[in-house]
């Protein structure tokens, strides 16, 4: 049995959702299919990358991820499967394949394009369900087409450093509105090597010089930083909408000042 899972800017309260899922049972019935997000906004590759690459890893081996954000390729482009860290990604190439972050995949073919017969507007979802049911089957990654030697190879946005401060931005805005940095624990702790810091939030209107093992050490509708399950600086209010509250957005700054010695 193989799990298979879907991510997409579909929504569920269209039947776009419940069609692939119908596909996947029709072609190969003893998959299990696990719904990992259908709210990336429309077209949002970043988003999408974001939620898979904190979401992929806790996933067994040998599972297949089915990535249907903006899928459809411009004339002349590649529907893709990828190996990599031992799991197999179905995308479009579209830049989501770098965003993922490392390490690079093992293998990445382009997938062959159906028979003429396949429905125009669901050409890229009739592919990942027929190669994500050959991989299932047992069938080798490199029988489902040529090997990609080129394909958009779009990298994270990384936080900067200059001296003693950390530049970063905002990179996700999670259900709960806190705001999710691309600061991660290492960098902040290499960089700041135990130094008092101020965190600047939306230039120095906002301002937060601690940070917080949980979320309830600060007094409800107070400013948070945190670093969360996934290593990353967030920023919330406790029992708030940061987001909203503070006009954060995934071009928002974020900097930390560390105070020299």
């Amino acid at each position: 049995m193989h799990i298979i899972t879907l991510t997409s800017d579909w929504a569920e309260y269209d039947y776009y959702v419940a069609s692939i899922k119908g596909k996947i049972l029709t072609r190969c019935p003893n998959a299990t299919i696990v719904d990992i997000n259908h709210r990336i906004r429309s077209f949002n590759t970043a988003q999408a990358a974001f939620v898979l690459r904190n979401s992929f890893p806790g996933f067994p081996e040998n599972t297949i991820h089915i990535i249907a954000v903006n899928t459809e390729p411009e004339s002349g482009g590649q529907l893709l499967a990828a190996k990599k860290s031992n799991q197999y990604f179905l995308c479009a190439d579209n830049g989501v394949l770098g965003l993922l972050g490392d390490p690079e995949p093992e293998l990445v073919v382009r997938l062959r394009e159906p028979d003429a017969q396949q429905p125009a507007s669901f050409i890229s979802m009739a592919i990942f369900v027929e190669a994500a049911c050959a991989l299932a089957a047992g069938k080798p990654l490199e029988e489902l087409g040529e090997t990609a030697l080129q394909y958009h190879r779009q990298v994270p946005l990384r936080a900067t450093i200059e001296n003693n401060t950390i530049t970063g931005s905002v990179i996700f805005i999670d259900s709960y509105e806190n705001a999710i940095t691309n600061i991660s624990r290492e960098l902040f702790d290499r960089i700041g090597q135990g130094k008092a810091f101020r965190i600047f939030v939306q230039s120095k209107h906002y301002m937060i010089d601690q940070i917080n093992n949980r979320y309830n050490e600060t007094q409800p509708g107070e400013l948070l930083a945190i670093f969360n399950a996934a290593g990353l600086l967030e920023i919330a209010i406790r029992n708030g909408k940061a987001a909203s509250l503070l006009k954060l957005n995934t071009s928002s700054s974020i900097r930390i000042e560390f105070k020299d010695s």
